[in-house]
């Protein structure tokens, strides 16, 4: 609980800075993306989660406050090829997007937080003369739990 209001109070001094402020409505979107942290929610669902706790909140303001917290990456819109963008909260101080684990048979996700494209990313910008910025890798296979099911 700690750990959210520090990000919560994190967040609110990133809005303010970019001249935004932390409405009651965006509060509470991005109150439900702090408990939710682990769980890659798309629109719709963090739109429902939001609604429970804000009843008379609109899909619209929903969307617009994700994708304000996108542009100012304090989020990361993901496909992870179902057909919905998910939302992820950047962890603080990172300097990229981290990476993911995508199982093929149950759909879960876990994250890998080291960065393991370092010396990629060198390769890339002398070789290819290509400043990199940022960079997205999902690894889709079998987790261990489908893996130990399926013996």
């Amino acid at each position: 609980m700690e750990q959210q209001s520090l990000a919560l109070q994190r967040i609110k001094d990133q809005l303010h800075e970019a001249n935004y402020k932390l409405t009651p409505q965006r509060e509470a979107t991005v109150q439900v993306l702090l408990e939710n942290e682990k769980d890659h929610l798309s629109a719709e669902e963090i739109y429902m989660l939001v609604k429970l706790k804000t009843p008379d909140i609109g899909l619209a303001t929903v969307y617009r406050t994700l994708e304000m917290l996108t542009e100012l990456s304090i989020l990361d819109k993901v496909n992870f090829n179902d057909g919905l963008a998910r939302y992820d909260m950047r962890k603080e101080g990172a300097k990229h997007f981290h990476h993911h684990l995508l199982c093929l048979e149950c759909g879960n996700i876990d994250e890998i937080e080291e960065d393991l494209l370092g010396e990629v990313e060198k390769i890339v910008e002398n070789h290819y003369f290509f400043k990199v910025t940022d960079h997205r890798l999902t690894f889709h296979g079998i987790c261990q739990a489908c893996q130990e099911k399926n013996k």
